[in-house]
């Protein structure tokens, strides 16, 4: 027994220091950017779905070593294969939605990076570092909707739940598949490559809210080893062999909370809200959201970030919380 745990032991040191090592910025930039990243993305998406129970779990027990993979909110704990156990659900109740109808909530687990007010046709990747939105969403008539809006990136992490769900109760109108790199998108990466986002693969989400009308814009950006993006309203896998028409027009209705797709590792979500939505309480960089909390507050209502000084999150009489579970689809 002692010698299994001092075995035990050695490997968690040894995961230690080799993540403070991936740390350093130089190396951590080479060994994620400066290699044959489409092929390795396409290694991964083969090997992650080999049905082999001990390559599945000695896959995990590697990834563990380097991610903060917390499993005890899935639905199972065991799993068939790597990817499996990439696009896990969750049990019932774990995330419970946001009920408030001047709410609209985060579509996925997430650290929050860059966030502020579109100026001037411009957002940020990171302080310093900005990119045009018409370069990201390739549309005039869009990127009009967002003069003095306002956007939000939610960076998902390896670790964390992949899949993501409705902001609010919405009908999707139309999906742009946009096919591109697959750039890391973590923190050093995006002080590095400019316009990163423009760059990599990615799908431009058209929400209409209902029964408002207005336009929410969801953006998932895939990244090294997550070079598919798969929403369960469309009858296809949005990756570079997609040879389908990169404009699509939908009529999908989601509640809100409600599950419209996944990536297959972690990687990023825009969001983009049209002028009179405001950040909630605790909305900044860096911080940690989860599904179904709230992110934007219409008009500065109850919650936001520039409500009247006295206005606490939470004062709303409408307020609440639904018996929500993971926002699946029926």
């Amino acid at each position: 027994m002692a010698i299994v745990f001092q075995v035990h032991d050695s490997a968690m040191n040894l995961g230690i220091a080799i993540a403070r090592i991936l740390q350093q910025e130089d190396i951590n930039f080479l060994l994620t950017n400066r290699i044959p990243r489409l092929w390795l993305t396409r290694f991964i998406g083969w090997f992650s779905r080999i049905e082999r129970r001990w390559v599945c779990e000695a896959s995990i027990a590697a990834w563990q070593m380097f991610a903060d993979l917390d499993l005890h909110d899935a639905k199972k704990t065991r799993f068939k294969s790597l990817h499996e156990c990439f696009t896990r659900e969750l049990k019932d109740g774990a995330r419970p939605i946001d009920a408030d109808a001047s709410i609209v909530t985060s579509p996925c687990d997430a650290i929050v990076g860059a966030i502020g007010q579109v100026a001037n046709g411009s957002v940020l990747q990171a302080k310093g570092y900005p990119y045009q939105l018409m370069d990201l969403l390739g549309d005039c008539d869009l990127v009009r909707s967002y003069v003095r809006g306002s956007y939000a990136t939610l960076r998902l992490t390896a670790g964390m739940y992949h899949r993501f769900h409705a902001p609010y109760d919405c009908g999707v109108e139309q999906v742009t598949y946009v096919s591109g790199d697959t750039w890391n998108v973590n923190p050093i990466a995006l002080k590095r490559i400019q316009s990163l986002f423009c760059k990599n693969e990615r799908a431009i989400i058209r929400c209409r809210l209902k029964p408002t009308g207005q336009l929410i814009t969801l953006v998932p950006v895939a990244a090294i080893l997550v070079a598919s993006i798969r929403l369960h309203f469309l009858d296809a896998l949005l990756y570079r062999a997609y040879r389908g028409p990169n404009v699509i027009p939908c009529d999908a209705p989601f509640r809100k909370g409600q599950e419209m797709g996944c990536f297959e590792h972690g990687s990023t979500i825009i969001v983009f809200a049209p002028m009179g939505f405001a950040f909630c309480d605790g909305v900044r960089d860096g911080s940690l959201i989860r599904v179904g909390q709230p992110l934007f507050s219409h008009n500065g209502t109850t919650g936001s970030r520039f409500a009247k000084r006295g206005l606490r999150f939470g004062s709303g009489k409408n307020r609440g919380a639904e018996p929500h579970t993971n926002g699946s689809r029926p």
